[in-house]
């Protein structure tokens, strides 16, 4: 079982840029597939951005990709987001997951509690 905390969210004016951190528990971490969601008022929940396990290949949603890029520590027990160029419809809730490896890849069982990020215009 996996425990997952996000941290780093805030409030930035719009271009600029913001770090999330995900800090995991659960000793085999560097077994897990991650990801990051968010959900903005009144929608429904959005895949962001994964990363696998094996080697840590990334994907992303054509909304984010690049401008944001996830990253893991497995010696840290962390995933992060690094979100850069942020603009208003960025704004959401921001959630870190996680996922059993044979899983697909949209497929998560853990996650966390969400970070706030709000962009400014």
């Amino acid at each position: 079982q996996v425990q997952l905390v996000e941290s780093g969210g805030g409030l930035v004016q719009a271009g600029g840029s913001l770090r999330l951190s995900c800090a995991a528990s659960g000793r085999t971490f560097s077994t897990y597939r991650f990801g990051w969601f968010r959900q903005a008022p009144g929608q429904g929940r959005e895949f962001v951005a994964g990363i696998t396990w094996t080697n840590s290949s990334t994907y992303y949603a054509r909304s984010v990709k690049g401008r944001f890029t996830i990253s893991r520590d497995n010696a840290k027990n962390s995933v992060y987001l690094q979100m850069n160029n942020l603009n208003p419809t960025d704004t959401a809730v921001y959630s870190c997951a996680a996922g059993y490896p044979a899983s697909g890849l949209y497929d998560f069982t853990y996650w966390g509690q969400g970070t706030q990020v709000t962009v400014s215009s």
